[in-house]
């Protein structure tokens, strides 16, 4: 039972840390009363890797074929 509490807790702090970071970071705004959280999160944001218009990525379905080699 506790394991649920701790788990819905960790669950709503994650969505409310989503929900600040979309609401000012992610449009150019400070946090109101903690802007260093937002500049924080703005730091974080940056810190990730994402994938550019020129970057090739080739994702695929198995063909009929390849799947019959892994039966």
């Amino acid at each position: 039972m506790v394991a649920v509490v701790v788990v819905m807790v960790l669950i709503l702090l994650v969505a409310g840390v989503v929900a600040v970071y979309v609401a000012y970071p992610h449009r150019g705004e400070d946090v109101p009363a903690v802007p260093w959280v937002g500049d924080a999160m703005a730091k974080a944001a940056d810190a990730m890797p994402v994938l550019d218009d020129d970057d090739e990525v080739e994702f695929r379905l198995q063909g009929a074929e390849e799947s019959q080699h892994l039966r």
